[in-house]
């Protein structure tokens, strides 16, 4: 099979308005989830609370690059926590990894975290949150481990590591 002229210049147009979607489309609104929080700050307190980085995940709905979360290779019994606003989400013990390149977990700390419909990136997502400060987490997926069946996928910047006092 040859590739022709026509087809490469079709895939390069195909491509480019694809990536120019994602580069260019309307930002989602500074706000982690809708609601009223137990905590609620400006964005201006938010900004002076978080490095650049956890704003981007915790605040703008951004995604830390895989592997690159040092929580991803915590293997200590310990809680997590929202590094937003320090509420414990998960137990170590329902950390598991999903070779995804992010802390996953199969269950959270009771009334931990809130959900919402994620829409973005052309696809329907659940998209998981703090419940006390409505930070952004990361997204619940269908295909963890018993006993949930559950994986949720959270952005280690996202979180803080308390380990447990022996």
């Amino acid at each position: 099979m040859s590739i022709s002229r026509r087809f490469v210049l079709l895939g390069g147009t195909a491509f480019g308005a694809v990536a120019a979607y994602g580069i260019l489309r309307p930002m989602r609104p500074a706000v982690a989830a809708e609601g009223e929080f137990e905590v609620t700050l400006s964005q201006e307190e938010w900004r002076e609370r978080l490095t650049p980085e956890q704003y981007m995940i915790l605040r703008d709905h951004g995604t830390e690059p895989p592997f690159s979360s040092p929580l991803n290779d915590e293997k200590r019994v310990g809680t997590f926590h929202c590094a937003g606003c320090d509420q414990a989400l998960f137990d170590s013990a329902t950390k598991f990894d999903s070779h995804t390149g992010w802390p996953s977990f199969y269950d959270y700390l009771p009334d931990a975290i809130g959900t919402s419909e994620d829409n973005s990136l052309g696809m329907m997502r659940i998209e998981v949150h703090c419940s006390r400060c409505g930070g952004h987490q990361g997204h619940v997926f269908q295909d963890g481990p018993p006993p949930t069946g559950l994986r949720y996928c959270i952005n280690g910047l996202a979180m803080t590591f308390k380990p447990s006092e022996a």
